[in-house]
């Protein structure tokens, strides 16, 4: 077994974190790219570092803010692999998130505007959810033809 290391590095998460195997843990997969691809050969991989923490602050972040492409900065011990197919294995202690990757689009929901209205499309539904600009339930409509009825309805005070 190769001994630990104390090491800095800056990755990419590559997947969302997951729980770790206890109360306060988290682990996650962290993409170091050659900090100078000029001196290295052209088709050099990235080394993939199998993440672990025991902090429950560290773990607490990682688990409710990081995404999938955020580049972090981690700190703590690296235990090298022993052999060349076999992932390095890094015990977390100091975490800064350096970037934080854009939102992700969806492009399966849909707001459309009626003056002071939004509906929500969403191409897994017939039914369409329609509120105030403001965030105030209105109802769900039918369809998207029953939108206008549903707004009506709300706006005259009656039920249908």
């Amino acid at each position: 077994m190769n001994p630990p290391t104390r090491l800095a590095i800056d990755g990419y998460v590559d997947a969302i974190p997951a729980p770790g195997t206890g109360w306060g843990t988290a682990r996650f997969d962290l993409i170091h790219s050659p900090a100078d691809a000029d001196l290295i050969a052209p088709d050099a991989p990235d080394t993939v570092y199998t993440c672990t923490t025991g902090d429950p602050r560290i773990a607490d972040v990682l688990l409710r803010e990081i995404q999938p492409g955020d580049l972090l900065r981690v700190t703590g011990t690296v235990v090298q692999p022993d052999g060349p197919d076999a992932r390095a294995r890094f015990t977390v202690d100091g975490l800064e998130v350096l970037e934080a990757a854009l939102l992700p689009v969806l492009y399966d929901l849909v707001l459309e505007r009626w003056g002071s209205y939004v509906a929500v499309f969403d191409a897994d539904r017939a039914e369409v959810p329609v509120f105030t600009a403001s965030g105030r339930w209105i109802g769900e409509a039918a369809s998207p033809d029953a939108i206008d009825d549903l707004i009506d309805d709300f706006e005259n005070g009656t039920k249908r």
